[in-house]
C-alpha cells in the first residue's frame, strides 16, 4: 500500500531505478525504435508483444495486457506485494526507507507481546508463592478475584529476575530498555521494578501498554510509572478503563480518580464506572476518551493542593469538550479507596448525589478565596466569578447570577454588567469559543495535508456506513478510494464488524481505535452532514469515483498506444482504441 511510504520515497525509486535495466535482468529486451521489446514474462507466447519504453519509464504487453511502472513489474515478476517491491528496489539501488506510523504496527505488535509475557511473569510471581505483595494487598482488604481481574503482579526484590527471564527467551535487550522493564548502568543491565505491586496498564484494545509499580515498605518513590514508549502514551490512556467502560456506558457516568487502588477498591466494592488518570494532570485526549462512553464525569481526586489544582484543570478540559462534570468531596481529606472501605458503597453513593457542578464547585473555591466582607474582596470575587459564569449558557448564568446576588447582596443588574458588559453579543461565548477550539484540535490531529475533494469524499463515505450498515456492501468494490490512514483504518474497522441487518457498533469501533483514529470518527460524525439526502450522496461518490477511474484508464490506455507500432496486433489496438472513445464519450456526457 503507497500510504505506507513517503511519497518522495517512491519517486526516487521511480527517478534512480531504469525499468529497462531492471526488466533487462530477466527479459531479454531488443531495441524497437524508440522502445524495446521481448517475450511476456506474464504469459507463454512465441511472438514479442510485450513492449518497454525507457522514455516513458513504462511497460506493456500487448497480448495479456499486462502494463505499469517499474514498481509494478516488480511486483507481478516476483509476486509481491508493494511495500515488498518497494523495499526490493530500495535495497538494490541503496535508497533508505522511512516508514510512517502505518508501517510501524508491525514493531508494536513485538512491544505488545513483550509487555505481555512481562505482566505474566508478575502475575506468576504473585500468585504462585508467599511473597510481600500479596500479603500486602490482603491487607487492603483485597479478595483473589478482584486481583484476578486486573491482573495485578508483584516484581521481587532481586535485581534481575525479569532481565534473566527474557534473555532466556532470546528477547533483544534493547526493546526491553524501549520498554522500560529494564536500566543499564556501566555496562550492566537490571530490573526497573523491584519490590513493587505491579499494576498492568491494559489499553480498550486489550494491549498492555505498561506499568505501574507500586513500593512495598519505604522506598522511593513510592509509585514508580513505565517511561513513555513507543506503545505507550500517558495522556491517550486511562487506567481501568479497558474493564470499566461498559460500566461508564450503562450508568451514563465516570468517577474519574488519581490513583490505581482507588479504582480497585472502588470496583471491588460494586462501584465499576470508575477509571484513573496516569498520574493527577487529565490530559484532552483522556477526557475525549471518556466522552466516547459518557458525557457525565464526577472528579474525585485527593484534597491537597496538587489534587485540588488538577481538579481545576480537569473541570475545564472537560467542561470545553461538552461533558457536564462535577466535584465529589469526600470528608476528613479521605481518598476513595479508604472511605469506601470503611463507609461502604451506599455511603459512597450519596456522596456522589452531593458532588457539587463545574460553576458551584469553582464558585464555592473563590468564596473561600476572597474576604467578602471586605469591598476590594467582593470586587475580585465578581470578577473572578463573572469569568466563569461566561462559560455558561443564559439560562445556567441567570440562575447562578440571582443565587450570588441574594448572597452577597451584590445587585443583579451589576453582576450581569460585570458578566455580559455593554456587548449582549457576548452574551454566550462559550459556545462560540468551544467550537472554535474544538475544531482546532480535531484539524491538528486528523486533518493531514490531503486533497480536500478527496479526503470529503472518504469522510462522506464513512458516514453513510455509519448511519446505515446498509452501504457498507455497496462501498465494498469502491474500496480502494480510501487513502487517508485515519479514514482506512475507520473502513478496515466497520468491515470487520458488519453483519446482515444489524447497525455498526459504533462503541466497539471507537474502542478499537487510536486516538488520532478517533479524532478523525469524531470529526466525520460531526462535521458531515448529509441532509437527509443519503442516496443521493452515495451517488455523488460513486460517480466521482468511477470518473476518477475512467480518467485513470484513459491515461493508461493512451500510453499504451503511444507505444504501439506496425507490428502489434491490429485487433488489439482496435480494441483498445474503441474503449478509449467510449470514455471520452463519457465524459462529454457528464
Amino acid at each position: 500500500m503507497s500510504a505506507g511510504f513517503q511519497e518522495n520515497v517512491i519517486e526516487e525509486i521511480k527517478s534512480r531505478c531504469s525499468i529497462v535495466d531492471v526488466i533487462g535482468r530477466h527479459v531479454v529486451l531488443k531495441r524497437a525504435g524508440s522502445n524495446y521489446k521481448g517475450v511476456c514474462p506474464f504469459h507463454n507466447e512465441k511472438t514479442p508483444s510485450f513492449v518497454v519504453s525507457d522514455a516513458k519509464q513504462i511497460f506493456t504487453c500487448f497480448g495479456c495486457g499486462a502494463s505499469g511502472d517499474v514498481i509494478e513489474f516488480v511486483k507481478r515478476y516476483h509476486n509481491l506485494d508493494f511495500q515488498g517491491a518497494i523495499e526490493k528496489l530500495a535495497a538494490e539501488y541503496g535508497i533508505e526507507i522511512k516508514k510512517n506510523e502505518y508501517d510501524k504496527e508491525s514493531k508494536k505488535a513485538i512491544y505488545y507481546e513483550i509487555n505481555r509475557e512481562a505482566a505474566s511473569f508478575f502475575y506468576r510471581r504473585f500468585t504462585r508463592s508467599i511473597n510481600p505483595g500479596i500479603e500486602y494487598m490482603k491487607k487492603r482488604g483485597l479478595d483473589p478475584i478482584t486481583l484476578k481481574k486486573f491482573g495485578i503482579g508483584y516484581a521481587d526484590e532481586k535485581w534481575d529476575s525479569l532481565y534473566r527471564y527474557f534473555m532466556e527467551k532470546g528477547t533483544d535487550v534493547k526493546l526491553l530498555l524501549e520498554l522500560g522493564l529494564v536500566s543499564q548502568s556501566k555496562g550492566r543491565y537490571y530490573d526497573k521494578f523491584r519490590n513493587r505491586i505491579m499494576f498492568p496498564i491494559i489499553n480498550t484494545r486489550g494491549k498492555v501498554i505498561g506499568f505501574g509499580g507500586r513500593a512495598i515498605g519505604n522506598d522511593v518513590p513510592k509509585y514508580l510509572n513505565s517511561p513513555e514508549s513507543p506503545i505507550f502514551y500517558k495522556k491517550n490512556n486511562l487506567y481501568g478503563l479497558n474493564l470499566t467502560r461498559q460500566d461508564i456506558n450503562k450508568e451514563d457516568y465516570a468517577i474519574l480518580v488519581e490513583g490505581y487502588m482507588d479504582v480497585i477498591s472502588l470496583y471491588k466494592n460494586g462501584v465499576k464506572n470508575v477509571s484513573a488518570s496516569l498520574g493527577t494532570a487529565l490530559t484532552e485526549n483522556q477526557a475525549s476518551m471518556l466522552k466516547r462512553y459518557t458525557d457525565h464525569i464526577v472528579l474525585s481526586y485527593d484534597a491537597d493542593e496538587a489534587g485540588q489544582a488538577a481538579t481545576l484543570r480537569g473541570m475545564d478540559i472537560l467542561h470545553h469538550i461538552g461533558c457536564k462534570v462535577k466535584v465529589l468531596h469526600i470528608p476528613e481529606g479521605k481518598d476513595p479507596d479508604e472511605f469506601i472501605k470503611k463507609n461502604g458503597k451506599d455511603a459512597f453513593l450519596q456522596l456522589i448525589k452531593k458532588s457539587l457542578p463545574f460553576a458551584s464547585y469553582k464558585i464555592q473555591r473563590l468564596k473561600q478565596k476572597y474576604d467578602l466582607h471586605s469591598t476590594e474582596g467582593s470586587v475580585m470575587f465578581l470578577q473572578e466569578t463573572a469569568k466563569i459564569l461566561r462559560q455558561l449558557s443564559p439560562v445556567e448564568a441567570d440562575v447562578y447570577i440571582k443565587k450570588i446576588a441574594n448572597e452577597t447582596r451584590i445587585s443583579e443588574g451589576a453582576i450581569r454588567l460585570e458578566v455580559y458588559g455593554t456587548n449582549m453579543e457576548n452574551l454566550n461565548p462559550k459556545i462560540r469559543d468551544n467550537d472554535s477550539f474544538e475544531r482546532k484540535e480535531d484539524d491538528k490531529k486528523t486533518e493531514k495535508k490531503s486533497d480536500d475533494s478527496k479526503l470529503l469524499l472518504e469522510k462522506n463515505l464513512i458516514k453513510l456506513m455509519l448511519l446505515k450498515s446498509s452501504y457498507v456492501p455497496r462501498i465494498k468494490p469502491y474500496e480502494t478510494i480510501f487513502q487517508n490512514p485515519f479514514c482506512l483504518r475507520i473502513y478496515e474497522l466497520i468491515q470487520s464488524l458488519y453483519a446482515d441487518d444489524e447497525e455498526i457498533d459504533r462503541k466497539k469501533l471507537a474502542d478499537a481505535l487510536e486516538p488520532d483514529e478517533y479524532q478523525m470518527l469524531i470529526s466525520i460524525w460531526r462535521d458531515v452532514h448529509l441532509a437527509d439526502r443519503d442516496e443521493a450522496v452515495f451517488s455523488d461518490c460513486i460517480s466521482h469515483i468511477e470518473d476518477g477511474i475512467r480518467h485513470k484508464r484513459e491515461k493508461e490506455i493512451i500510453q499504451i498506444l503511444s507505444l504501439a507500432d506496425e507490428d502489434m496486433d491490429s485487433s488489439v489496438i482496435e480494441q483498445l482504441t474503441r474503449e478509449l472513445m467510449e470514455i471520452q464519450k463519457q465524459k462529454m456526457q457528464r
